[in-house]
């Protein structure tokens, strides 16, 4: 897994697709030095089903057009936890429900979180 590459413009440009979906409580964790699972989650919320898949393509779009190729994804039949592994970036769009019950902001505190305005 390639550890070295800038992610701040693929962040920013992710984070602006999911906003425009009209996500609710995006958060950056910096996983790198807690984990060799990948350098970044991004969590997002939605709505509802329809906002869930709708916020999880355009992520999955933004990765794409930066030249990220997804490894892995599950959940978007059910659209309540969407996965999209792209092996450095792992997005996790999450029903409000679902959100608050895996609070992977709390397993993963030891995390640093990224301020987007300052990327």
């Amino acid at each position: 897994m390639e550890k070295t590459k800038n992610y701040d413009e693929t962040l920013k440009e992710v984070y602006n697709a999911m906003e425009d979906k009209f996500a609710a409580d995006i958060t950056i964790l910096d996983i790198k030095n807690v984990s060799g699972v990948a350098d970044y989650f991004i969590i997002a919320t939605g709505n509802n089903s329809n906002q869930v898949k709708a916020i999880s393509d355009a992520a999955s779009e933004a990765l794409y057009k930066r030249g990220e190729r997804a490894r892995h994804s599950e959940g978007y039949q059910t659209a309540s936890w969407v996965l999209l592994d792209f092996y450095n970036i792992v997005v996790h769009v999450f029903n409000k429900e679902d959100r608050q019950f895996y609070n992977l902001e709390r397993l993963w505190s030891d995390a640093g979180v990224v301020d987007i305005n300052k990327l």
